[in-house]
């Protein structure tokens, strides 16, 4: 008989935690306890989908039926990448090694965005509720080992057992089935109440044992993070009915969200908004229920100066997602349901299924043509003005940043971005993120996570929500009586109370104008399982429906072979405050569509269309040095030569911003070849 606990613990032979540094920062008596302080550093972490699989085997087979569990094969020391493997725990444990090492010390908090169990994609190992709860007990334990305070710091609170907050959401494979997940209270949020404990204040427990939604203050009276229970509005969990009802759990949660932004607006205080499942909406990929959509856009739009950023997982690319705001129903922003099937009109909802290559390359095309529809900046209208003869009766010209009313104003605000982050799990190479704010004006030091919530709620309690939630809804009665006044005639849809927009005396939020917490940008990082895993074999067989990725066919090595990994270590893919190709001068919505117009190829820069002979030279040797990467042979000084004979191959000169965007998406995994085969680039 198989023991599972006897087999994870074999498995995971940790190396014992190195005591934290302690602090040099004088103690604070805060009239309780004697307390240090942390120091706010502007940057904070996003991990997903890590995906642990204790079964992992290696140099086991990667092909569909040994799903590196079995069999002889190619799977590396640190995962298989590119194949649709999990990763192995040693992978687990070298990305918190690294990141203990790397960032703990210089990060003002952790959002993971779920995914924390292995695939059910082995019917020989299937999964169980007991498997999935320890891989999830797992990471906790791994954030335990990396942020725990040292025990030695004088600390009455018994809470207090983190250096920085750490903010968790479920994924669609942290339950089972994956996917499904009824509204609650239930199985899961029982369960995950117990496991992430630590991590959710005792205030915002009776809202996640409701439906696992809940948010934390990262930083105490400036910023929340408000986690999303996303499986609520997946197409996906067939357990649930969209946002439109309001028995739908979907239609409570966006219900809780406007209540928990408006009184955060009433604070002063601005949110970021995590889920797992990103809100895709292209003709070929369509994570939500197209009501909850609508309104989750809707909310965005009223709540724009409170709402920092959102950040996702679970699709394992590299991208950003534009809402348009004008794309709402107006039933919608009047307050009316929508329950129209909006598949009828092109959209087309996400079949269950891995989002392997094939079905990414669709969507990053759909995402590339529905940028071609982005408004174009009222300054480059007055150009083409001015070149056809045209004058602006009685109008002074735009400015280079003046966006007009089509784009939502100066600030763009008719749109809001989702921010996708690659996976850990190597279905490409491993990433993880660390993104940079603003912290001009924020108090420099901040009490310890969960020291300061006795204090902030100490006149708060479930009673007071209750209370706020009741005075909400007669105040949206009053307002809704007035509206009875004035119109008459209604249509017969179901009513619901929509989110105040903000005043009109409110300055634009920090996604669209630059001022404290806007996100400044961010530093996405990867592990080159090729060269870390220091393999090599040959290749003599066909590839496979089974995605074995850079490995198929290979031959492995003899059953007594040992691996001889090099020293695994996280590396910069890109930084977007530095990046040429990017040019980002910071992550606000206007940079952002800026960014996706050159994408879609609308009015490229000189730079985009025009590169030296110098700068091609310097990017084909760029190309020739990854490809060795990939064979585990570097030479930084290698050039490529051309043979005679040789086809002339085409460069990514003619939409440079879209080639990197497609080459990041995969974390750089795809071939030049490759990408110009499938890009058209």
């Amino acid at each position: 008989m198989f023991c599972w606990r006897a087999s994870i613990v074999s498995a995971l032979v940790l190396a014992a935690l190195e005591p934290a540094r302690a602090s040099q920062e004088p103690l604070v008596d805060n009239g309780a306890s004697i307390t240090k302080r942390r120091q706010l550093h502007g940057r904070f972490l996003q991990v997903t989908d890590f995906h642990p699989d204790p079964f992992y085997k290696v140099y086991s087979s990667i092909d569909e039926t040994g799903a590196c569990h079995r069999g002889h094969g190619p799977a590396g020391y640190y995962g298989a990448e590119t194949s649709d493997c999990d990763s192995p725990i040693s992978l687990v444990n070298a990305t918190f090694d690294w990141i203990r090492d790397e960032l703990k010390d210089s990060i003002d908090f952790v959002i993971w965005t779920g995914d924390s169990a292995r695939h059910d994609n082995d019917e020989k190992i299937p999964r169980n509720v007991q498997q999935v709860t320890q891989l999830n007990q797992l990471l906790v334990d791994k954030f335990y080992e990396v942020f725990a305070k040292n025990q030695d710091e004088p600390d009455d609170d018994p809470t207090n057992d983190l250096v920085v907050p750490v903010i968790p959401t479920f994924g669609n494979n942290d339950i089972l089935p994956h996917n499904i997940f009824e509204r609650g209270p239930n199985l899961w949020t029982r369960r995950y109440l117990d496991i992430w404990r630590p991590f959710i204040p005792e205030v915002q427990k009776h809202s996640f044992d409701q439906g696992g939604w809940f948010y934390v203050e990262a930083i105490p009276n400036h910023l929340a993070v408000v986690s999303l229970n996303s499986l609520y509005f997946f197409n996906s969990n067939s357990a649930v009915d969209g946002c439109a009802a309001k028995s739908e759990p979907g239609y409570r949660q966006l219900d809780w969200l406007r209540i928990q932004l408006q009184y955060l607006r009433d604070r002063n205080m601005k949110a970021i908004i995590t889920g797992h499942v990103p809100p895709a909406r292209t003709a070929n990929k369509s994570n939500w229920d197209e009501t909850c959509w609508q309104k989750y856009t809707l909310w965005m739009h009223q709540y724009r100066d409170v709402i920092v950023a959102t950040l996702y997982g679970h699709m394992n690319t590299d991208h950003f997602i534009v809402q348009d705001f004008e794309e709402v129903d107006q039933d919608v922003v009047d307050g009316y349901e929508i329950i129209k099937n909006y598949n009828n009109r092109g959209m087309v909802a996400a079949a269950d299924q891995q989002f392997g290559i094939q079905s990414a390359t669709s969507y990053l095309k759909d995402l590339r043509k529905s940028w071609t529809k982005l408004p174009k900046p009222q300054a480059d209208e007055d150009a083409e003005a001015l070149k056809k003869g045209k004058k602006h009766k009685g109008k002074k010209p735009h400015g280079p940043d003046d966006y007009d009313a089509e784009i939502g104003g100066r600030y763009a605000e008719r749109f809001s971005i989702s921010h996708v982050s690659p996976s850990v799990v190597p279905n490409y190479f491993p990433t993880i993120r660390v993104y940079e704010y603003n912290i001009t004006g924020l108090d420099k030091k901040l009490p310890r996570t969960n020291e300061h919530i006795s204090e902030l709620y100490a006149t708060e309690t479930p009673e007071d929500e209750r209370n706020f939630e009741e005075d909400m809804i007669a105040e949206d009665e009053d307002l809704e009586a007035e509206r009875k006044k004035k119109k008459k005639k209604k249509p017969k849809k179901h009513r619901f109370t929509v989110p105040k927009p903000p005043s009109k005396s409110a300055p634009p939020g920090p996604a669209y104008s630059p001022q404290s917490l806007t996100l400044l940008g961010f530093v996405q990082y990867y592990a080159n399982l090729t060269r870390i895993n220091n393999d090599s074999f040959e290749d003599d067989a066909e590839q496979q429906r089974w995605k074995d990725g850079k490995h198929h066919g290979k031959k492995p090595f003899d059953e007594d072979h040992k691996p001889h990994p090099t020293n695994f270590t996280y590396e910069v893919l890109y930084d977007t405050r530095s990046d040429k190709v990017y040019d980002l001068e910071d992550l606000t919505t206007r940079s952002y569509l800026r960014l996706a117009q050159r994408i879609a190829g609308m009015k490229p820069r000189k730079s985009d269309v025009q590169m030296s002979e110098a700068g091609l030279e310097e990017l084909e040797a760029d190309e020739a040095f990854n490809a060795d990467e990939d064979q585990g042979h570097v030479d930084i000084t290698k050039k490529k030569h051309k043979k005679k004979g040789d086809k002339k191959k085409k460069s990514p000169k003619g939409n440079k911003p879209w080639y990197t965007f497609v080459r990041r998406a995969f974390v750089d995994t795809l071939e030049p070849d490759d990408i110009e085969e499938e890009f058209g680039v």
